[in-house]
């Protein structure tokens, strides 16, 4: 039996589902401390999102990525192999998720946040005025490529002694705490990077192309402009700066590679063979943002730079009140009295 998602949201009239639950900052942020609720927190922090990623970094490295030697000179072939690696293993994490919600619609449109699928719905900001193909294509022509020219630019520093190489036999403490505030890393470094562009000619020239998918899928994910797919990925190149490890610094890359999946999604959940479980996407954060524009610039509020700074929704009619209330400030602002 299809799980039932009026249990967890509302469908309104136009078809669009929205889910009741209110988006929360990470509780450690909580004043007074609320210690456990930050204990109930942590496992959805680790799994099963952050251990998948670390999970394929620790595959790259003992199965992919070339011996050390390879690696201290450039030359076409080992990038090449990765390129190639890269691609494959896209296909299979994004074309997986798009093949089974948006082209065998195996869940029809429950928990999906939008009510139209991308592929009825022909348009010309894309190429061939379709939505997936241009995703796709993006995706693999631009981003992918751009994701491996970061991932050769830190590999081959490793391999060069141009990046501080801490081991984990002798710093075990210290690259663990590295990989758990990894993401917090990913989410700055996003925050920025994303602010930036959504301003003046970046947002005309680069962060438009994102945005053409007001209704995003998961080839929605990668489906960038080569200047922000650069900037995106080379979130990576942080532990050139800071010592680490190049294994923490592929869990940085996969994070941000693979993990960009959670925000395009589309759906609040994803049911399981059987149909009678499902997993969190972590989605409709991000999803705002893509529906509202100027809201949830950052991540899910691990670092709550958009609680802080304004621009926080959380999905709720005071988040509607709020970001209607900086829209009246922001249009005064512009079209001051005379």
């Amino acid at each position: 039996m299809a799980l039932d998602d009026s249990r967890l949201g509302v469908r309104n009239k136009r078809g669009d589902w929205t889910p009741t639950s209110q988006r929360e900052i990470a509780p450690f942020w909580a004043w007074p401390p609320q210690p456990l609720k930050v204990l109930q927190w942590i496992p959805g922090y680790l799994w099963p999102w952050n251990a998948f990623h670390l999970a394929t970094a620790l595959l790259w490295w003992f199965v992919v990525v070339p011996d050390l030697d390879t690696m201290k000179t450039l030359s076409w072939g080992w990038p090449a192999w990765l390129l190639a690696v890269n691609w494959v293993a896209n296909l299979a994490w994004y074309g997986l998720f798009e093949w089974r919600l948006y082209r065998q619609r195996a869940q029809g449109n429950r928990f999906k946040y939008h009510r139209h699928f991308p592929a009825d719905q022909p348009s010309d900001v894309f190429w061939f005025k379709s939505q997936p193909l241009d995703n796709f294509l993006r995706t693999f022509l631009v981003s992918i490529p751009l994701w491996t020219l970061v991932q050769v630019i830190f590999l081959w520093s490793f391999a060069n002694g141009s990046a501080t190489w801490l081991t984990w036999a002798e710093h075990p403490v210290y690259l663990t705490l590295l990989v758990l505030v990894s993401p917090a890393i990913h989410e700055l470094h996003f925050y920025v990077i994303h602010r930036a562009m959504h301003g003046g000619w970046l947002y005309k020239w680069v962060h438009s192309i994102h945005h053409n998918s007001v209704n995003p899928t998961p080839w929605s994910s990668l489906s960038m402009h080569p200047v922000e797919a650069f900037l995106y990925h080379a979130v990576a190149l942080w532990h050139l700066v800071i010592p680490s490890n190049p294994v923490v610094a592929l869990f940085q890359l996969h994070m941000a590679g693979f993990g960009a999946l959670n925000g395009h999604i589309g759906f609040e959940k994803m049911e399981l063979p059987g149909g009678t479980k499902a997993m969190d996407s972590h989605a409709y954060t991000h999803y705002l943002h893509h529906k509202h524009f100027e809201v949830n610039f950052g991540g899910d509020g691990l670092i709550p730079l958009d609680h802080w700074l304004g621009t926080w929704h959380d999905g709720s009619k005071d988040g509607d009140r709020r970001m209607q209330e900086r829209y009246e400030r922001k249009l005064a602002r512009m079209h001051p009295p005379t």
